[in-house]
């Protein structure tokens, strides 16, 4: 566990126990000379405990986490916090000021780690992060949707492989949790290299807000902070018992056409059930896409068209089938306006 009963450094910034401070890192100007910061608040306890980071938008164009960091930042339980919660809801600026999930030379964040201080921009901010941020932390939290089109089922995905992730995971409290191997330049696959447990929160779709996805990110962050013994433990008769998916898989169209009479996200599936028809737009030709085992939805394609090949859904399997559905049904709904 890092020390937080010392003097912590971000940047140019000294944060002592007891303090709460917003530090500015300076990143890539744009190229008008404008400088450009990646916000951070860091809230610091009295008390000595474990150093957790938030992140969001390390893909620019997933909103979900910064409506999620936002929220958790104005949580009053915070002025009880022991150890240290080190926010940042927009990593990516560039890609969050330009509405893509990529950096201006169009490279992945999440596929740059660990980077270089003398590399491409990329590099350069994966390398940042890593030296200023997860340097400084015992365990993270990366906040995700799914691509642009895309919507996912809240879920966490993680290395259950390691107990003590796999602990974090359960606390959490997503409806689903995925063992998920790491990728090579990720954050994930770069922090296990240094031994430190990351969950991976997957839910909703790029550019847009989900309130249910906000809801269980928010939720599932403060449970994971009260398992940490960060905050005072609460009664709470409400909370998900996730369940572990056995298998995903995509299941893809085998052809081209118009997409319509879609599963819904979430929905608990039958083999053989149908999930959707495909057909040309003069309605001559349909094709049905059949489920090919038991599962539920926790992945869809939200668009209406479809290249032969492209992924539809992304079906979880489990061993126990009624207790996922259970866990899925238990997700709180968006208020209704």
């Amino acid at each position: 566990m890092k020390k937080t009963d010392d003097i912590m450094v971000v940047g140019t910034t000294t944060i002592r126990p007891g303090e709460r401070v917003t530090v500015d890192l300076p990143v890539a100007d744009l190229y008008t000379s404008t400088s450009l910061n990646m916000p951070i608040k860091i809230i610091r306890g009295r008390l000595p405990g474990p150093v957790l980071f938030v992140s969001a938008a390390i893909h620019g164009d997933e909103l979900n986490g910064v409506e999620i960091i936002r929220r958790l930042l104005k949580r009053k339980t915070l002025r009880s916090i022991r150890g240290t919660l080190i926010a940042i809801p927009v990593v990516n600026v560039h890609g969050f000021l330009d509405q893509s999930r990529y950096l201006p030379d169009r490279r992945d964040l999440n596929r740059s780690f660990p980077g270089s201080a003398k590399g491409s921009i990329a590099a350069r901010l994966a390398n940042l992060f890593l030296r200023e941020i997860v340097a400084k932390a015992d365990v993270g939290l990366d906040l995700h949707t799914g691509a642009l089109h895309r919507s996912n089922l809240p879920q966490i995905r993680a290395n259950l492989d390691d107990t003590g992730t796999l602990e974090l995971a359960n606390a959490f409290g997503a409806p689903v949790v995925i063992n998920s191997n790491t990728r090579d330049g990720s954050l994930r696959a770069c922090a296990a290299k240094r031994g430190m447990p990351i969950l991976i929160y997957e839910a909703g779709e790029a550019l847009r807000f989900d309130e249910t996805c906000i809801r269980t990110g928010l939720r599932g962050i403060l449970n994971v902070m009260r398992y940490m013994h960060m905050l005072p433990a609460v009664k709470s008769s409400s909370r998900i018992k996730p369940v572990i998916a056995r298998s995903t898989r995509w299941i893809r169209a085998s052809t081209s056409g118009i997409v319509t009479d879609k599963a819904k996200l979430g929905s608990t599936i039958s083999k053989g059930q149908v999930l959707a028809m495909i057909s040309d737009p003069l309605g001559d030709d349909e094709t049905r896409v059949i489920a090919p085992s038991d599962g539920i939805i926790i992945g869809r394609s939200n668009l209406p068209l479809a290249h032969e090949g492209d992924a539809l859904f992304n079906l979880g399997t489990f061993r126990n089938m009624p207790k996922a559905s259970s866990a899925v049904e238990s997700l709180d709904p968006a208020p209704t306006v």
